[in-house]
């Protein structure tokens, strides 16, 4: 990679891994406990990394590019945020 993750980055990609966990852990306590299980929700997740992780990834690795230094990291804040406030509305729907 180019970049490398600053300190705050790196917390902001543990907190979004960690909100695709509980949602995946609360998701398949349901599905045991109702008697279905898919292998759909696995599915799912590995999409959900490719399409919100692998982004943040990519912004992180071209902030060392930004002249600026500034707007890349925004754009990588405010995406980790949006993902994790997805995972919480799907944690609350879930519960």
């Amino acid at each position: 990679m180019i970049g490398t993750l600053t300190h705050w980055m790196e917390v902001a990609l543990w907190i979004v891994l960690g909100a695709m966990a509980v949602d995946f852990l609360i998701g398949l306590i349901k599905s045991l406990t109702g008697g279905k299980i898919s292998i759909e929700p696995i599915l799912g997740y590995l999409k959900d990394i490719v399409g919100y992780v692998l982004p943040l990834l990519v912004l992180a690795a071209i902030s060392a590019l930004d002249s600026t230094g500034w707007i890349v990291l925004t754009g990588y804040y405010v995406g980790a945020f949006a993902v994790v406030v997805k995972y919480l509305m799907s944690i609350k729907e879930k519960l």
